[in-house]
């Protein structure tokens, strides 16, 4: 073990381009390289890129572009699923935009259902 401290002790001694010079020289003599491992999956085909990412998402935020003509239909349904009062889901509604965010695809999907059954023109992003 002497040998090995005594040798870690010289190497703290190095220059950078000392220490630079012995990688080199322990890469050619037992034919190694010194390199980081590359990730190979962290690449995954061009083809298969998109598809995936359409697969993983799984919520959604709750556009509304447009009340329509049934405006207080629209507020009932909107206060149903944000629990806001009355003035507040008659600002949003006014307002438009996104209603709720982060809803699972299967709540998201009736929110709209019943937004466009109300008169609304509504989309998930």
């Amino acid at each position: 073990m002497a040998d090995v401290k005594k040798f870690i002790e010289e190497i703290k001694t190095m220059t950078v381009l000392e220490l630079n010079e012995l990688v080199k020289a322990l890469e050619e003599e037992f034919g190694v390289s010194a390199a980081a491992p590359v990730a190979v999956a962290a690449a995954p085909a061009a083809g298969a890129a998109p598809a995936a990412a359409a697969e993983e998402k799984t919520e959604f935020n709750v556009v509304l572009k447009d009340a329509g003509a049934k405006k207080i239909d629209v507020i009932k349904v909107v206060r149903a699923f944000t629990g806001l009062g009355l003035v507040e889901a008659k600002a949003a509604v006014e307002k438009g935009g996104v209603l709720k965010e982060n809803v699972a695809k299967e709540d998201a999907d009736k929110i709209l259902a019943d937004l466009k059954a109300a008169g609304a023109t509504a989309v998930l992003e």
